[in-house]
């Protein structure tokens, strides 16, 4: 029998809930309230909020990208010229809850640009087709260009302190009016984006055709589907296949580097270089201690912090068995005293442009003759890529000559089971289960460049001067590995360089590198040496 207490604290928790689920809708329908923050909202807060205030000069100028934006801009337009080409820089990507990463704009929004760091995100460049009787169409030009993007949430507005777009909260950025300092384009508010995509759009002669890079910012896509829609452009098979042409061509523009570029990528191999000095010298204290390889991750990163923008891409420290796992970027590894150590690693400049650098280590100093004769072989199998490497061949050249290096190599060590001609033909493949990824790539804005191209526009390409390319040939063998000798077991050997074609052939812009045996053994000793000294000094302080 339920009795009267029981009854009344039913009813007592039957009018909570109910109370809970009136607050809970009126949250849905209306703003809902954060709660980790209870921020004044009282008109004498407001005016006091945004008076008082000295104006912050965000420190802009023309930025050295400005020159070569023109050239690229036009070849674009004279690809699409009845085209409204839209390239959206994207948007932040939460990490979790209300945290994002940090923002990296797309890679074709920042080649057409020339806007790197993470200050644009939202932004959108759209190239507008000129009118065939216009002075533009006179002089020659196509399209148009305009940035549109936020303007400056700075001391002025009520969003100063109340977005989290704010300056109060961010700290000043670039305006209309600095972007345009910056770039060298137009720029408008981003509120006039949608009558901007809007205006002439149709299928019929003389109308505008709408191309969207899809993947960069999925709002803009799909605002861009709804006009379509809406003014006769309704097959998305055909709309897609608009907008792969696009990116299609935007990735294969960037195949050839202008100057800057190759200016730009110079600079990254040089800052790539001093973390792989900042790992080295960490490296003796970081023998034997758990999760080792995190401590040269640390050292290599904060590097590509303080000289650029981030790290290319997920930094690879694998020492011993893990050097073998083609993409070991967890680095939760010991480092062991006598093991080879595989780090690949770039640092990625403020213009984002990145390098990609492998070498392979002793982790004690020195090679064992066994160690040597691996490494001595990758070397090799480099050289002759590098070698196969002349201004007109394609990149097939380049693996072909890699892959038989490799095959070579592997009969002389008696694991190859049948000859390098059976191997390397079509039907055999089988020095592959030891060298199972390419071999090289295009390099540039994206580690692994240019790969929205089509493949015959990659693979088949002569290499002309002005292509930035990695030659990186490996061996790997895996712990499991029951088809080679116990000490092969669990090695792994990559040695990766970035080359610029030229017309006198290829160089190697990571050239200052050591990579030869005794050049990377006096290498590691200096570093050694540098950061036993530098303890020395702390210690005597």
């Amino acid at each position: 029998m339920v009795s009267a207490d029981d009854e009344a604290r039913r009813a007592q928790a039957a009018k909570r809930y109910e109370a809970d689920e009136e607050e809970l809708t009126a949250q849905a329908v209306g703003e809902r309230v954060t709660n980790r923050t209870l921020s004044p909202k009282s008109e004498s807060f407001k005016a006091f909020m945004t008076e008082g205030w000295g104006a912050v000069d965000p420190g802009v100028k023309p930025l050295e990208s400005s020159k070569y934006i023109p050239a690229r801009l036009e070849a674009l337009g004279r690809r699409f010229p009845d085209s409204r080409i839209v390239l959206p820089a994207g948007q932040p990507k939460a990490r979790n809850n209300d945290c994002d990463y940090a923002f990296r704009a797309d890679t074709s929004f920042a080649y057409y640009t020339g806007l790197g760091e993470d200050y644009e995100a939202g932004a959108v460049l759209v190239l507008d087709p000129v009118a065939p009787d216009s002075p533009e169409a006179k002089a020659g030009r196509t399209h148009t260009a305009t940035l549109f993007l936020k303007p400056r949430a700075d001391q002025t507005t009520e969003d100063y302190y109340r977005s989290g777009y704010g300056e109060y909260w961010v700290g000043a950025r670039p305006g209309l009016e600095e972007f345009t300092t910056m770039t060298g384009l137009e720029t408008r508010d981003i509120s006039q984006l949608d009558d901007a995509l809007s205006k002439d759009v149709g299928p019929e002669a003389g109308a505008v055709q709408l191309r969207v890079i899809r993947e960069a910012d999925p709002q803009i896509t799909g605002e861009v589907e709804r006009i379509r829609e809406q003014n006769g452009w309704d097959d998305p098979d055909r709309n897609r296949a608009a907008d792969d042409r696009l990116h299609e061509f935007a990735a294969e523009a960037r195949m050839v580097k202008d100057e800057y570029e190759v200016g730009e990528l110079r600079k990254a191999v040089a800052a790539t270089h001093r973390g792989f000095d900042r790992m080295l010298a960490a490296l003796p204290r970081a023998l034997g201690k758990p999760r080792s390889e995190r401590i040269l991750e640390g050292a290599f990163n904060a590097n590509a912090r303080e000289e650029g923008n981030d790290e290319g891409y997920e930094t690879i420290v694998a020492s011993g068995p893990h050097a073998a796992t083609l993409h070991w970027v967890r680095n939760t590894g010991s480092i062991g005293s006598g093991e080879l150590l595989l780090i690949d690693a770039g640092v990625e400049v403020n213009s984002l442009y990145t390098a990609d650098i492998t070498r392979t280590f002793p982790t004690n100093g020195k090679f064992t003759p066994f160690q040597r004769r691996l490494y001595e072989a990758v070397l090799k199998a480099q050289q002759a890529g590098f070698d196969a490497a002349k201004p007109g061949v394609t990149y097939h050249h380049i693996h072909d000559a890699v892959m038989r290096s490799i095959a070579e190599s592997l009969h002389e060590f008696g694991i190859l089971p049948v000859s390098v001609e059976e191997s390397l033909s079509p039907e055999g493949q089988q020095h592959r289960r030891w060298l199972a990824c390419g071999v090289a790539h295009h390099l540039g804005l994206d580690v692994h460049d240019c790969a929205q191209a089509r493949f015959e526009s990659y693979q088949e390409r002569p290499i002309t001067p002005g292509i930035t390319f990695t030659i990186e040939p490996g061996l790997y063998f895996k712990e499991n590995d029951l088809l080679v000798p116990p000490e092969y077991r669990g090695i792994g050997i990559r040695i990766e360089d970035d080359v610029l074609m030229t017309e006198n052939g290829p160089e190697w812009i990571s050239k200052a590198i050591p990579k030869q045996p005794d050049d990377v053994e006096a290498w590691m000793a200096a570093q050694a040496a540098k950061a036993k000294a530098g303890s020395a000094d702390g210690e005597a302080d």
